[in-house]
């Protein structure tokens, strides 16, 4: 497996994999497809990382982009969607992507990251639920960050609004 960054060719394909990742997760929308082309069309994905086999072929995708954190840009982003393609699920492809964008983020000088997630897979890469950093005003457990550099942040978080399509 290689991880790379996405190139302008590759559009089409990170749509059907990540159609396909989410098709019966009970948890999806059904717009994280969508959710992707609209951050790519806004220019909103500050890092967008492949996953290819050893044939080229994409089987995984991590989406970066900038949030807000009371109204305010900063240096936080939000990961998701993330795609696996279904049938090489669970096999590291997704946490390897992560690691790489988490690493590249702290390069970029990124304070940190925020993802809507279960917090056992999350948490094995130091996301952590706190109270103090909301999502929809409300505390989730779900609702995590990791902090890069700094000190936690307080408050609010939006994310860019290519995530209200639908």
């Amino acid at each position: 497996m290689q991880i790379r960054d996405e190139r302008p060719e590759d559009a089409a394909g990170i749509s059907e994999l990540t159609a396909a990742a989410f098709a019966n997760a009970p948890h999806s929308s059904g717009t994280e497809a969508r959710i992707v082309e609209a951050l790519r069309q806004a220019g909103a994905l500050t890092l967008s990382l492949l996953a290819t086999s050893d044939d080229g072929r994409i089987v995984g995708h991590a989406a970066f982009s900038p949030v807000k954190i009371d109204r305010v840009a900063g240096r936080w982003y939000g990961l998701g969607p993330v795609s696996v393609t279904p049938e090489l699920q669970r096999q590291g492809i997704g946490g390897a992507l992560i690691r790489r964008g988490l690493d590249r983020l702290a390069a970029l000088g990124a304070e940190g990251c925020v993802v809507l997630g279960d917090p056992a897979y999350y948490g094995r890469f130091g996301f952590v639920s706190d109270p103090a950093l909301t999502y929809g005003g409300e505390p989730s457990r779900y609702f995590q960050r990791r902090v890069l550099k700094g000190d936690p942040p307080e408050g609010d978080v939006s994310y860019h609004p290519a995530f209200e399509v639908a």
